[in-house]
């Protein structure tokens, strides 16, 4: 009988043959880095759904995601302004979660953490709710 893994479990063993990959934790949850900086874990906030991977990756990748796939990758109001998308693992396969979770290694092993983070201006804008009248 096989059995499927779930969860985090199933994205630490996807990642397991990247080179430097270590497994940790951050914000208190379970989490993948590369050079101490994490790349992917289990999201926290609890706008998040169950189930869920938090990845980062940059803003032009999370928008090109989210338009493929809406049923796999998503944001919510709390991760607006931080590059990275959530990903409902059961919607998922595992070829498409190994490139994912290779786009966020990629990603945090190419930012400079000297930068400040820059979040865009028109994200701001999408984020904000209209006052009532």
């Amino acid at each position: 009988m096989v059995t499927k893994l779930a969860g985090f479990e199933r994205a630490r063993k996807l990642a397991a043959g990247f080179p430097g990959v270590e497994v940790g934790k951050a914000w208190g949850t379970d989490a993948l880095k590369i050079g101490g900086k994490m790349f992917a874990c289990i999201p926290t906030n609890r706008a998040a759904e169950p189930n869920s991977l938090a990845v980062r990756v940059s803003f032009a990748d999370r928008d090109e995601l989210i338009a493929a796939a809406p049923d796999a990758y998503y944001v919510k109001e709390h991760y607006l302004n931080y590059p990275s998308v959530l990903v409902r693992l059961d919607e998922i396969a595992d070829d498409a979660l190994r490139d994912l979770l290779l786009m966020g290694l990629k990603f945090v092993a190419s930012t400079d953490s000297k930068k400040p983070r820059k979040r865009p201006t028109a994200t701001k804008a999408v984020s904000r709710r209209p006052r009532s009248a």
